[in-house]
């Protein structure tokens, strides 16, 4: 029996091109199937609750724009849970604690101890990750203080802190994005008793914290860490690196310096000046 093609695209409301136009492709392989298959696989392990930032951390290696353009295509709908308005009033309650960016992108610092900027970045491992906090000096560019742990708490920030030198320049100010931890009260007291002032990036706005980001980037290039087999084994590969990274690693901005050696520098050329630290 043979059905008029018009008719049916007329009962299906489709257009004659458009049945066509899938006629061409109809038993061609999709290009995508394979990489929709492992994100359906993560995104069923998660019972559908899995966005596509949660997909990319369990697959690092595909490009997330690519994740966000399968799950679109094949209507992976992430279960969304029903806004809390509880949840809405606390969090105009701590709209306070958002503090302005008081550095304005001055990474042309001269003085040490006086311009800090952190942050938090992980590193894949075993399927999991460890997370890194960093505070890093912008004027001699030497990581003065780091926390790893496997764990994402405020106690990670907390500890950064309190590892920092302890002969701080006065009205010293450590920058950071503005992530929950950083607008944590218990990060807030912290440094109000370090004597320090808070400064914070625009929202969304990585570049206001380019130090820290640049850092990052090199050590992810430079680091061997995809075969540590323990915390331990990677927390020590950290460690050797950032003394690799403070004492020996020259920077052609530096004057072909490590930070360590131009944090000296600095100190002596404004010893010399009369205007100390």
């Amino acid at each position: 029996m043979k059905i008029d093609v018009a008719v049916l695209c007329e009962l299906t409301n489709v257009s004659r091109s458009g049945y066509y136009k899938w006629l061409k492709t109809a038993d061609q392989r999709d290009k995508d199937h394979e990489d929709y298959l492992k994100i359906k696989e993560v995104f069923n392990n998660g019972r559908g609750k899995w966005g596509w930032r949660s997909i990319k951390m369990r697959l690092p290696k595909m490009n997330h724009k690519k994740i966000q353009r399968i799950m679109r295509k094949y209507g992976l709908l992430t279960k969304v849970r029903r806004r809390n308005p509880y949840k809405a009033i606390m969090k105009k309650r701590l709209e306070h604690r958002v503090f302005s960016n008081k550095l304005e992108r001055q990474f042309r610092q001269i003085v040490p101890f006086k311009a800090f900027c952190t942050d938090i970045t992980y590193l894949p491992f075993l399927q999991r990750f460890v997370y890194l906090a960093v505070v890093k000096d912008i004027a001699s560019g030497e990581v003065v203080a780091w926390n790893a742990s496997l764990y994402l708490d405020i106690s990670l920030v907390v500890q950064t802190v309190r590892d920092m030198p302890q002969n701080l320049s006065q009205n010293a100010m450590i920058h950071s994005d503005q992530g929950f931890h950083y607008t944590n009260p218990s990060y807030i007291k912290i440094v109000r008793e370090t004597g320090m002032i808070q400064s914070m990036s625009g929202k969304g706005n990585c570049i206001d914290n380019a130090p820290i980001e640049s850092f990052f980037g090199h050590m992810k290039d430079e680091l061997e860490y995809q075969s540590c087999r323990s915390f331990q084994e990677l927390h020590l590969k950290i460690l050797k690196y950032m003394r690799y990274y403070n004492c020996e690693r020259k920077q052609w901005t530096r004057e072909k310096m490590a930070p360590v050696e131009y944090r000296k520098h600095l100190l002596t050329r404004l010893e010399g000046s009369g205007k100390g630290v």
